[in-house]
C-alpha cells in the first residue's frame, strides 16, 4: 500500500493492513491505562461465528477509531506497527501499542 506516511488513516486501510498483517479482520480497542493511551488489537476478529458484529457493524466501529486515532495525531505511528508488530493477537492476549500522543491532546483526550 502506497500511502504518505503522515496521511490520516482510512476504515478500508485499517481494515486491509489487519488482513494483509494477520489474515483476520481483528477487533481494535482504545485502553486507557495509567494515564497512558494504547491500541489494542483483540483476539476476536469478524470472521468468527461468535463475533458480536456484522460486517456493517465492524466497519462503522474501525470508522469510528480511526477518527479518534487521526484526531490524536498518531496514524504514522499506528500504520507503522500495524504493518511490522511482530507478534500475533492470542486468545486472551491483545496486541497493544502504546500511543505517544502530542502534548495538550493527551490531556484532553484523559479528561
Amino acid at each position: 500500500m502506497d500511502v504518505p506516511p503522515d496521511a490520516p488513516l482510512t476504515a478500508s486501510e485499517v481494515i486491509t493492513l489487519l488482513r494483509q498483517r494477520w489474515q483476520a479482520s481483528y477487533d481494535l480497542q482504545l485502553v486507557r491505562r495509567r494515564g497512558r493511551v494504547y491500541l489494542q488489537v483483540m483476539w476476536a476478529y469478524l470472521e468468527q461465528q461468535s463475533f458480536p458484529l456484522d460486517a456493517s457493524g465492524y466497519e462503522r466501529h474501525i470508522s469510528e477509531l480511526v477518527l479518534v486515532l487521526n484526531s490524536l495525531g498518531v496514524a504514522a505511528a499506528v500504520r507503522s506497527w500495524l504493518q511490522q508488530c511482530p507478534d500475533r493477537p492470542r486468545l486472551g492476549k491483545a496486541l497493544s501499542l502504546a500511543l505517544e500522543l502530542p502534548p495538550g491532546r493527551a490531556s484532553e483526550f484523559l479528561l
